[in-house]
C-alpha cells in the first residue's frame, strides 16, 4: 500500500488491481474493439472493392491503428481511465500521484499495448503483472500509471480515527477550527486511518505536510516536540469532541423548547361567569297600575 501514498493524500483509499480482474477487463476490451473492428472491415471490403490492392492495404492499416490503436486511447482519455471492461470490473487508471490520466498517458499504454497485449496475446503483459509488485505492465511503467480498485467493501471503508495519546485530550481546546475546510479535514482523517500501513518515511512527511496546512488555517504553531502524527490527531479528537457537545447542547435545547405536548404550551381555559340569582332582601317591584279601556261613554257622576 505504500506506493499509493502521494503527497496529496488522493488515493489512499485505494488498493491495487490485481491480475485476475485487470485480466477480465482486458478481455470485454478487445471482445469489444475485436467486434467493432470485424464489422468496420466487412464495410470498408464492401466499399473498396473498386480500389487497387494498395489502396485496399492502406484502408486496412488505418482502420487497423484507428480502431484498435486509437479508440481505447480515446476512451480512457476522454472517461478518465475508465474503459468498458475496467467500468465493469470496477478499475480504473490513475497516475502515480494518484491523479486521473490525460491524452500522453493513455497514448503511451496504448501504444505498448499493441506489443504487450495484441502482438504477443498478452504474455508479456501478463509475466510483468505477475512480477511487479502493484501489479503493473510495462505500458504503466513507463506511462507512470497505475490500475485500482474503485469498489471496496463497506466494512474497508469504514474505519474508526485512532484515538490520540491521553496526554493530548483536551489540550487543543482554545484552537480556532472554523478555518479549516472539509477537504483538509478529509486527508487529515484518511491519513490517520491508514497510517501504520504506510512506508513511515512517506508517512512522516505526509503527517508533516497535513500539520503545516492546519497550523496555517488555525494561526496556532504546534506544541515544539511535539510529532505531527500526535498533533493531527490531537486536533481531530479536539474536533470530534466540540461536535458532540455540539449535537448534545441542540438535543437538549430543542428538549427544553418543546412542551408536553408537541411543544405547544396548554391554553388556560377562560373562567365562566357565575349565574344572576336574585337576592331574597330586594324588595317586590310594585306592579305599574293599569289605566281602564277607553270608551265612548263617561262614567256616571
Amino acid at each position: 500500500m505504500s506506493g499509493l501514498v502521494t503527497g496529496d493524500a488522493v488515493v489512499l483509499g485505494l488498493q491495487p488491481a490485481r491480475l485476475p480482474s485487470r485480466a477480465l477487463a482486458v478481455l470485454i476490451d478487445l471482445v469489444v474493439v475485436w467486434a467493432a473492428y470485424l464489422l468496420i472491415s466487412l464495410g470498408l471490403a464492401v466499399a473498396t472493392a473498386s480500389l487497387d490492392d494498395a489502396a485496399v492495404m492502406a484502408v486496412s492499416i488505418a482502420s487497423f491503428l484507428l480502431i484498435l490503436v486509437g479508440a481505447p486511447i480515446a476512451v480512457e482519455t476522454l472517461s478518465h481511465g475508465r474503459s468498458l471492461g475496467k467500468l465493469a470490473c470496477g478499475l480504473r487508471v490513475v497516475r502515480d500521484d494518484g491523479g486521473p490520466i490525460r491524452f500522453r498517458h493513455a497514448l503511451v499504454r496504448g501504444a505498448m499495448g499493441v506489443v504487450e497485449i495484441l502482438m504477443t496475446f498478452g504474455v508479456v503483459a501478463c509475466v510483468a503483472s505477475l512480477v511487479s509488485e502493484r501489479g503493473r505492465r510495462l505500458g504503466d511503467v513507463f506511462a507512470g500509471t497505475l490500475v485500482v480498485r474503485e469498489r471496496i467493501p463497506a466494512a474497508a471503508r469504514v474505519q474508526a480515527v485512532p484515538p490520540p495519546p491521553p496526554w493530548l485530550v483536551g489540550r487543543f481546546s482554545g484552537l480556532d477550527l472554523s478555518a479549516v475546510p472539509e477537504a483538509l479535514w478529509l486527508e487529515i482523517r484518511q491519513y490517520l486511518t491508514r497510517a501504520r500501513e504506510l512506508d513511515p518515511v512517506v508517512g512522516r512527511r505526509l503527517a508533516e505536510r497535513l500539520a503545516d496546512e492546519l497550523v496555517a488555517r488555525t494561526g496556532t504553531p504546534a506544541p515544539p516536540g511535539l510529532p505531527a502524527e500526535a498533533y493531527l490527531a490531537g486536533v481531530v479528537a479536539e474536533r470530534q469532541a466540540r461536535d458532540a457537545r455540539r449535537a448534545v447542547a441542540f438535543a437538549s435545547a430543542a428538549g427544553s423548547a418543546s412542551g408536553p405536548v408537541g411543544g405547544v404550551p396548554p391554553v388556560a381555559a377562560s373562567p365562566v361567569a357565575p349565574p344572576v340569582v336574585a337576592s331574597p332582601l330586594a324588595p317586590p317591584v310594585a306592579a305599574s297600575p293599569v289605566a281602564p279601556p277607553a270608551t265612548g261613554f263617561a262614567p256616571p257622576a
